[in-house]
């Protein structure tokens, strides 16, 4: 373990900053082509089915390798493996620019998802290692579980303005440049995490876990544009729960698993992971869906529809710095239950008013808008706590794999299940509203 008097308070700080930099960065990239998915699909001639794909492409590789990338932070240490990660995250950034048509510019964005899945739970390792207290390590984990959906959140802001003002490509400097920097940075203000050379890579784990993870994700994904009967569905969704399986069976003959059961069998834990899961769901549909129909059914540019979501940006980030201190006050199971019912309030909002046309923005969308990022970010930042309390610093690159999974391949499974169910974008939002008061109700029993 890093000894606290090798990271002073100043470099603490610091280091804090880079590496939540970094964490939003990874975020703000899973959403940066949402508003400017139009454009493309113009100018490269695409139907809905390769939107979609190139929409997911980087959120595949992203939640399909986080697992193995998680036993590589801890087996090699977080610095080695944050600097390879970062160092092919921004050659793809570098390349997605430059890209002529639909298919290099997947290849980029899988390469992209590659990076990221190094990078997460590197990143986590290396918070791990800067603060060595139970406490201190708690107070950072409360900020840092509101980092992701403000990188969300920025991606969808700045995405839609970048693309008015220049162009989509325009996008990719963004992740360019924080990797740069965190490259140049990275060896001055983050601490050597020492190796865990006797912990297994577990291969054929990783392998098996990647690929079912992928192949489900995929195979979820297209159920927008196939049917759920075809073959471009049933295939994935089916090989990928063989593989899935299969993993589960391997990894109880395992000697060092990738995936402990005991991790997930703690309570607690499950329902933080499960709050992370519908955060991530809630605000990714309200995105996705909210983009859409201002652009299609209200007719805005853009522009505009990146200016409707600062309210919500706006929300997000007021609620993401009072939830630190709540925790530290009210504990973080209390903080995610009320983030959870209040971002269920805000679903249930949008359910109800945030879809018709004929409804002015300011008495249809709104409300939903802002309660619903201040209760996603409370529950992030709950739940971040929760998921990695008395986790031992030799395994924090997996706490680090396992949240970010949760927060990457749960709203894929969600959103897939929530479109099978819905009719429409207002019953998804109410089916998301009831399974966040469900979850609410389980940690309040707790």
């Amino acid at each position: 373990m890093v000894n606290a008097d090798r990271v002073p308070g100043v470099r603490q700080g610091r280091a804090f900053v880079l590496l939540g930099g970094v964490q939003a960065t990874l975020v703000f990239t899973l959403t940066a082509l949402v508003v400017p998915l139009p454009l493309i699909g113009s100018e490269f001639g695409l139907e809905r089915a390769d939107l979609i794909l190139l929409s997911a492409a980087y959120g595949l590789t992203f939640a399909g390798l986080l697992l193995f990338g998680g036993r590589l932070a801890d087996r090699y240490g977080g610095r080695r493996v944050l600097t390879a990660g970062l160092a092919l995250f921004a050659a793809a950034s570098a390349a997605a620019p430059l890209t002529p048509g639909i298919g290099t510019l997947l290849g980029t964005r899988f390469a992209q998802g590659a990076g990221a899945a190094l990078i997460a739970p590197a990143a986590m390792a290396v918070l791990r290692a800067v603060f060595p207290s139970p406490d201190a390590y708690g107070r950072a984990m409360a900020t840092w579980g509101g980092l992701s959906v403000i990188g969300a959140t920025a991606g969808n802001l700045l995405s839609g303005v970048i693309s008015a003002l220049l162009s989509w490509r325009w996008a990719f400097a963004v992740p360019l440049v924080v990797a740069l920097a965190a490259l140049a940075l990275a060896p001055r203000l983050l601490p050597e995490t020492p190796p865990n050379r006797h912990r297994a890579l577990d291969v054929p784990g990783a392998l098996l876990a990647t690929g079912g993870i992928t192949f489900v994700s995929y195979g979820l994904v297209v159920t927008e544009s196939r049917p759920w009967s075809s073959a471009g569905v049933l295939v994935p969704l089916l090989g990928g729960t063989v593989l899935l399986v299969a993993f589960l069976c391997a990894e109880r003959r395992a000697r060092d698993p990738l995936l402990p059961r005991r991790f997930l069998l703690d309570r607690r834990r499950a329902l933080a992971l499960t709050a992370v899961a519908l955060s991530a769901c809630g605000t990714g549909l309200t995105f996705v869906v909210l983009s859409l129909h201002f652009q299609q059914v209200r007719d805005w540019s853009p522009l505009q529809t990146s200016a409707a979501f600062v309210p919500f940006a706006v929300a997000l980030i007021t609620s993401g710095r009072a939830a630190g201190p709540l925790v530290g006050r009210h504990g973080a199971g209390a903080v995610t239950a009320a983030g959870l019912g209040t971002g269920a309030a805000g679903l249930a909002l949008l359910a109800l008013t945030g879809f018709h046309a004929d409804v002015p923005y300011a008495y249809g969308p709104l409300p939903g808008l802002v309660l619903l990022p201040a209760g996603a970010a409370a529950a992030f930042a709950g739940a971040a706590v929760l998921a990695t309390e008395d986790v031992p610093p030799e395994q924090a690159g997996f706490a680090g794999s396992v949240l970010n999974t949760a927060m990457e391949f749960g709203p894929t499974v969600l959103l897939a299940v929530l479109l099978a169910l819905g009719s429409d974008v207002r019953s998804l939002a109410g089916a998301a509203a009831a399974l966040a008061l469900t979850a609410l109700l389980n940690l309040r029993t707790k």
